[in-house]
Order: C-alpha cells, then structure tokens, then sequence
C-alpha cells in the first residue's frame, strides 16, 4: 500500500503519459465496419434484436444504483460513506449506467456515427465519475468532488470532438479511447492507494470485467459464428452491465474500515 502523497503523485503521472502518448499516436478514424454488427437478427420489429434488448441491463442495473442511494436513509449512510458527500460521484455513475442503456438501445437500432454520439456521451459519464469517485476515496474528498465537473465535461468533450472529426472527414479517436484506458488504469492504481472501506479489491473485479467487454466487442464476429445464438457485442453489453452491478454490490457490502473518520484519509 502506498501513502496519500505517493498516490497523488502516481496519478498525476499515469495522467500525464496518457495524454502525452494519446498526442504522440497518429490519428485513429472510425472504421466504417464498427457498425456493421455480427447479430443482424429482427425479432418483434426490432433490428440487432441481441444488441438492442442487452442494454436493458444497464438500465436496470443504473436505475437499482439511484433508487439504492436516494433511499439511504440518514443513519444508513455511515455504514456505507464516511462522508455523505462521497455519494455524489456515484450518483453520477449509475446515471450514466442508465443512460447508456438508453443510448445504447437508440444506437443500436440505427447504427451510425450520430447515433453513436447518444451512446458514448453517458458512458464517459459513468467512467469519469468513476475516476472522481476513486480519488475521493482514496486521496481527497474535496478534490474528488472538485474534479467531478471537470472530469465530466473532459469525458464528453472526448466524445463530441471524436464527432466533429468525423464530420470535418478527418476522424480521430485518440482522445476518447484514452479516456477509456485512463479509466481502467486509475481503477488498477486504486488497489494499491491508501483504502478507508472493506471491499476495496471490488475495483479490480470491475476492471477485469471491463477488459473482458473490450475482449468480447473485438470478438463479436467469431462468437456469434459458434451457434449463432449470442454475438460478442451482446455478450460485451451483459459485461460491462455486471462491472455496473459489482460496483453497487461493493457500496452496499462494505463497511469503513475500524477508526477512520471523515476527516482520515486511511493508512
């Protein structure tokens, strides 16, 4: 475990090599195949029917996190965030987890590089909230919260200038892709800062899930040939939906850990 100084240290340089190794990569357009799915199935009138119906997992599991913490009750909240204010970031996430299964079901029945836009702006909401939420448990409560906004509209400019690339026929990925990776690597980094909650090794099971959903988008075409029953972006979306769901089971698992208060940063 390292201390509090070294964990600020560490992500200040992890941002740092990400945004200089994103500006040193050529450009990366947007394969026009990306839309070109391997589960063209129609089922009830509904295109991409396996793409379509798996985003309700994100949506179930983004509305469960807000109903989860909305109806903490006063004296419930202790047993889950040291300082109440620890809750806004997560806020955030499972309103991203959401809206993604949201956008996500709008672009998949009609995919595009517009309709791409719906999908991607809330999940940089959920992962950069995600990044604000891990550096207000791990580093600085007042500095997560204050990241929070900036991280936010960092996310979704990433996405709109992505867009606006595309538009302009010179489309460039480097910065919303970064982001995605910066996400995981700060989740990774998180398991060696300072904890002050059980549960803490949570964060590498939503970090492993999240890589495995990479894996299963970049193998959509081969899993859906071995039956054709469930293509791997489906299965991506069924991923990702879980990393969603560990990270409400670990809010509502976990404890504080013995002595530490809202004013304690941890070991």
């Amino acid at each position: 475990m390292i201390s509090r100084r070294a964990s600020m240290l560490l992500l200040l340089a992890v941002t740092a090599i990400v945004a200089v190794v994103a500006l040193l990569l050529p450009r990366i357009p947007q394969p026009l195949e990306y839309h070109d799915f391997a589960d063209q199935r129609t089922f009830l009138g509904l295109p991409h029917i396996g793409d379509v119906v798996s985003n309700l997992a994100f949506a179930v599991t983004g509305l469960w996190g807000l109903v989860f913490l909305l109806r903490l009750k006063p004296e419930e909240i202790p047993r889950h965030f040291i300082d109440r204010r620890e809750r806004w970031p997560y806020l955030f996430v499972f309103a991203g987890s959401l809206l993604t299964g949201i956008g996500s079901w709008y672009y998949h029945l009609h995919p595009d590089n517009t309709s791409l836009v719906w999908d991607r702006l809330p999940m940089t909401i959920a992962f950069m909230s995600l990044v604000a939420a891990v550096i207000a448990e791990r580093i600085s409560v007042q500095a997560g919260l204050w990241l929070l906004p900036i991280l936010l509209l960092v996310g979704m400019d990433s996405v709109l200038q992505w867009f606006v690339s595309e538009v302009r026929d010179a489309g460039d990925l480097r910065f919303y892709a970064a982001l995605q990776a910066y996400s995981v690597l700060v989740l990774v980094i998180a398991l060696f800062m300072p904890q002050r909650y059980t549960r803490g090794s949570d964060l590498a099971v939503v970090a492993g899930l999240y890589a495995l959903a990479k894996v299963l988008e970049i193998l959509d075409d081969q899993i859906f040939a071995m039956g054709h029953i469930v293509s791997g972006h489906t299965m991506k979306h069924l991923a990702a939906a879980v990393a969603a769901f560990w990270i409400l089971r670990m809010l509502q698992k976990r404890r504080p850990l013995p002595g530490l208060t809202s004013a304690s940063p941890g070991p």
